[in-house]
């Protein structure tokens, strides 16, 4: 996501960035770019201040000042042990022998769950060039590691297999970047009624167009190794007369609201449940997209927040103009006040990957997961370990659970833009392994062999877990 990196990431390193409450943790400082500040061999001054508890001088009953004395090694670098007693994020202050304040460090103290979880950021939404789209999946993920995504979908409008061939492509390679299966899904109408919320199924082990005859089973794409990745359980195709007579006799069960079309809500509820069959996770995607007025009704929304058959909103993520992830935002917040709380998710429904494109980048999905991987990361955005990311603007918005939108804000200053350092050139090399010569694909290859999982290396050098 190429957030901002300061000059105080630049020239020094301070790791382990996070660390359990409780545990006491050993912390290095080291200079690694200016001129520096701290002589070898020599003691200094230091305070570690908690920033929750307010200051000494107005807050004597909560503040958490420390005063330590440390001594620099021969390279002028610290080495420390201490304790963080609560979950908060925390200053590390250095002084002169004036008492001036020479430097100044951040780290993250976390409690209970999120002490074994990582925050991996990606993108649930995005299309390709196999249904309204611009680049070829391949040069899609790629461009999008290159930009700092841990984890993305390619979710064709219609179409499963756009996501399989991208996932397919790299799979020998030692990348960091977790392709996961998915689709935007988009079913025939019942009777002349076209259903027009757009749903996506992040993950599913088989899709959901696919088992309609049409759009997402042309060509080889009704082949069953195209449409799923697992082998057992995967439903047939049904034909377009058999769906239709099947939405309606689940029509005609429902007992919904004079105000709400009933072949409509009877199609999403069978779209949600299949996808949680195929082990997916639903995502209720955009509702205040303008495709000539809004989307979805107001009281359409209003009918699914009220059913809950989503397994996450798309929040934020499409559109830039205010009205789309705005009030969506609101609607969000409004929910929670009334006590009906669900995992959000951003995503840029992205349908170009280049700069050029002003929604390339606008929004993406923080999940604090234990692992990379398409199962756990569909665990824990279902657990709420998840935050929707807004970077429309200069300065990134968040939304989401007060205590991980903190917890992802010092994150996006002072751990992300280290990482999207060493995304950078393994989604070059991604790139020249899916569009150069021969010999650009060799060379690509063993260079990424070389550079391995990088920041997996990372991960465990900032979170003590």
């Amino acid at each position: 996501m190429s957030y901002k990196k300061d000059d105080i990431l630049s020239n020094y390193d301070v790791f382990p960035k996070v660390f359990a409450a409780g545990k006491e943790a050993q912390i290095r400082i080291r200079q690694t770019g200016a001129r520096p500040v701290f002589e070898p061999e020599t003691e200094y001054q230091f305070m570690i201040c908690a920033l929750d508890q307010g200051c000494p001088r107005n807050y004597p009953r909560t503040a958490d000042f420390r005063e330590i004395r440390l001594r620099s090694d021969a390279e002028g670098n610290f080495t420390f042990r201490h304790t963080f007693d609560r979950e908060q994020e925390y200053f590390i202050r250095a002084f002169n022998d004036k008492a001036e304040r020479i430097l100044q460090l951040s780290v993250y103290c976390v409690e209970g769950g999120l002490a074994e979880r990582y925050p991996f950021i990606g993108d649930l939404h995005m299309h390709t060039t196999m249904s309204d789209g611009r680049q070829h999946p391949t040069t899609v993920v790629s461009n999008y590691r290159r930009y700092g995504y841990d984890f993305m979908v390619v979710s064709d409008h219609g179409r499963y297999y756009p996501s399989l061939i991208a996932r397919d492509y790299f799979k020998d390679l030692p990348i960091g970047l977790n392709i996961v299966p998915g689709e935007e899904i988009h079913l025939p109408p019942v009777h002349g009624h076209t259903n027009d919320v757009h749903i996506v199924n992040f993950g599913g082990e088989y899709g959901i167009n696919a088992l309609v005859e049409g759009t997402g089973t042309e060509d080889w794409a009704r082949e069953k190794k195209m449409r799923a990745i697992r082998t057992e359980n995967v439903p047939d195709v049904m034909t377009y007369a058999e769906f239709e007579e099947k939405m309606q006799a689940l029509a005609d069960e429902m007992d919904v609201p004079e105000d709400v079309e009933p072949t409509a809500a009877a199609t999403y509820k069978w779209i949600f449940d299949e996808i949680r069959k195929a082990n997916g996770l639903g995502i209720f995607a955009h509702p205040n997209w303008r495709s000539d007025v809004y989307q979805v009704p107001e009281r359409f929304i209003d009918y699914m927040m009220e059913q809950r058959w989503f397994d996450a909103f798309e929040v934020l993520g499409g559109e830039n103009y205010y009205e789309h992830n705005g009030f969506q935002t609101a609607r969000y917040y409004d929910e929670r006040a009334k006590g009906n709380v669900f995992p959000v998710v951003g995503s840029t429904d992205s349908h170009s990957s280049y700069e050029s494109n002003r929604n390339a980048f606008i929004c993406a999905t923080m999940v604090f997961a234990r692992k990379n991987e398409r199962r756990d990361l569909i665990a824990s955005i279902k657990e709420y370990y998840s935050v929707a990311i807004d970077t429309i603007s200069t300065e990134f918005r968040l939304v989401g659970d007060k205590r991980l939108v903190r917890y992802a804000c010092f994150l996006l200053k002072n751990y992300f833009p280290i990482h999207d350092e060493l995304c950078y050139e393994e989604g070059r090399l991604m790139k020249q392994y899916a569009t150069g010569t021969e010999e650009e694909k060799a060379e690509a290859a063993e260079l990424l062999t070389l550079l391995g999982k990088r920041t997996e290396r990372l991960l465990k050098k900032y979170f003590a877990f």
